[in-house]
């Protein structure tokens, strides 16, 4: 049965059967006024209800009931509008038809993006995540920007963008010349033998008291900077060595997190510095302040009041963070032609962004009204005891030892809950587990306020988790494996039982959470989505028998919709779906 997709959505529908109900009444000002429409916050109300009565009620100096029951009577309902009540304190409330629900329902079933708005004109965009530092190991700190920036990436490309996902490493700078200078001068270095990335992070902390302590040290540091800027074959060679180990040991957690990502380091961008500074001092750009080069921003400023200083190059001729920061701003801009710009990191750095975003705008390297740039802000992640995560030694925990402690955990529960499976297939399960459950319970949490991290809590088989999303998969597999082996002829979905209805009508409301998710950039929606839908379906498991009942096959296919929206929803989120727990 080949079904169209059926357009305009549920909410549009009564929103547009709203606006001509508002359009038949005498006051002009009225027929101006926005019309909201939501899902009913109780579904014995309805399915979608608007808060328009409440809006017009200064406007036509009526009660917001009074003002509800009348706009009802002007309501044309239309062939899929059941019904439309009216409840305290004036709000309206829509029911669909059970035979609208079915249509739609199948249509979803049949198309491949599910039903997804796709977006008249998609965007090239730039999602820029984890963005660690070359010579040291990821962190916990890099879990958040590495899981959200993936899944935001995922999201964007699903709705029908053009995604470049940047690694922005920090592979330049002072300390790869503390590090070039204490391997001349303390270690060896094999570049045919190289030593793993723990030596390097040894390397560099050692390096580091170095620099501090001693001032020939830090002489000779800086001296290996300017060696490596100038091109010098050794450095640029130790350098090239320093990179690969770092970039070998990152791919390890990329590939444990299921994550793709093009590497754009600050070097990439480090010979076009200089002539971006030349550029904006001979456009008038640039100010100078105790000898530093500075754009001073229009809108921001300090204590004093003084407008503040954005740093593209300091007193001693050298480059910073702010100086790469501007050149990869531009360059996206206008070399790689972003229509969006989204950065996940910390909230620590939300003034550096701001600010950084307010220089760009201010030179004229994007307009805001044709490009949009977004800093995407995370907390932290909390230890057990409501601290910063860390190990018991006071370091900041590896995410490399997180993650398979995750596998750890979970091969435990795995071994107890399915010893039936065999030896291989349970340690396969165990990673699955283990990776997804991080992942799941980062993402689930929202994502400006810290989260605290919990083994126990996030592989629990109850609760807003991805074992029990996963779980709930994987019973809708079972269904799939008892009944399809039936030969008989296709039928339609057809929604009759009052648990199927609501199952069918958060399964057409997919479309809305990954809208809402991508305007928002908060994940947490679409994991809030994904676990009521599993909480529908099991409520339908309980109360809607499938194998042997008359509505088998029509059941069948409602199961094969929620199976096909909660893997897309999954992948989205960057979880792989198993087949067996």
């Amino acid at each position: 049965m080949n079904l169209s997709i059926p357009t305009p959505s549920l909410p549009e529908i009564f929103r547009m059967q709203l606006e001509k109900a508002l359009q038949r009444l005498p006051q002009n000002e009225a027929k101006k006024v926005e019309i909201e429409v939501m899902p009913c916050a109780k579904e014995q109300f309805g399915h979608y209800q608007s808060n328009l009565a409440l809006k017009l009620a200064k406007i036509l100096q009526k009660p917001p009931m009074e003002i509800a029951e009348m706009l009802e009577k002007l309501l044309d309902k239309g062939e899929e509008i059941a019904h439309v009540s009216v409840t305290k304190p004036g709000f309206m409330n829509a029911t669909f038809a059970k035979e609208a629900l079915s249509k739609r329902v199948h249509a979803l079933l049949e198309d491949p993006l599910l039903c997804a708005a796709r977006p008249k004109s998609p965007q090239r965009i730039i999602v820029e995540f984890s963005s660690p530092n070359i010579a040291k190991e990821l962190h916990v700190g890099h879990l958040r920007s590495t899981i959200i920036g993936e899944s935001i990436a995922r999201l964007l490309a699903f709705l029908g963008h053009d995604i470049l996902r940047l690694n922005h490493v920090g592979d330049w700078g002072t300390q790869f010349g503390m590090l070039i200078a204490y391997i001349d001068k303390y270690a060896a270095f094999d570049t045919e033998k190289s030593p793993n990335l723990e030596t390097l992070m040894h390397w560099y902390k050692e390096a580091k008291k170095q620099f501090d302590a001693d001032p020939s040290f830090r002489t000779s540091s800086q001296q290996a900077v300017v060696s490596l800027q100038q091109g010098d074959a050794r450095s640029l060679n130790l350098w090239k060595a320093i990179c690969a180990i770092s970039r070998t040991a990152f791919e390890e957690i990329y590939q444990l997190l299921d994550v793709h990502i093009e590497e754009r380091g600050e070097s990439f961008y480090n010979p076009q510095l200089a002539p971006m500074v030349k550029e904006l001092e001979e456009q008038g750009m640039i100010e100078i302040s105790d000898g530093a080069k500075c754009i001073f921003l229009d809108g921001f400023t300090n204590r004093e009041g003084n407008r503040m200083p954005f740093m593209v190059q300091k007193s001693d001729g050298g480059f910073n963070y702010d100086t790469t920061d501007l050149a990869a701003l531009k360059h996206r801009v206008l070399v790689e032609k972003a229509d969006r710009i989204i950065i996940v990191t910390d909230l620590g750095q939300s003034l550096h962004f701001q600010l950084l975003f307010a220089a760009g705008k201010q030179v004229g390297y994007y307009d805001p009204s044709k490009v949009q740039v977004d800093h995407v802000g995370f907390g932290l992640v909390l230890g057990e005891d409501g601290k910063k995560f860390k190990t018991r030694s006071g370091e900041t925990k590896k995410l490399v030892d997180l993650l398979k402690n995750a596998v750890v955990f979970a091969q435990k529960l795995v071994d107890e809950k399915s010893p039936d499976l065999s030896q291989s297939q349970r340690e396969s399960l165990a990673k699955s587990l283990g990776i997804s459950a991080v992942k799941y319970a980062d993402l689930a949490s929202h994502r400006q306020k810290d989260y605290t991290f919990s083994y126990a809590r996030m592989l629990r088989f109850e609760g807003n988790t991805a074992v029990f999303l996963l779980y709930s998969y994987v019973r809708m597999l079972g269904i799939q494996r008892k009944v399809q082996a039936k030969k008989t002829p296709p039928l339609s979905v057809t929604l009759t039982h009052q648990t199927e209805i609501s199952l069918g009508l958060h399964l057409l409301r997919f479309s809305e959470a990954l809208a809402f998710a991508e305007k928002e950039l908060h994940m947490h929606y679409l994991c809030d989505y994904l676990y009521h839908l599993a909480e529908k379906f099991n409520a339908f498991f309980r109360d809607c028998r499938v194998e042997g009942a008359k509505e088998e096959q029509q059941r069948l296919l409602l199961v094969e919709a929620c199976r096909k929206v909660l893997q897309k929803g999954l992948y989205i989120l960057g979880i792989p779906t198993v087949d067996r727990m």
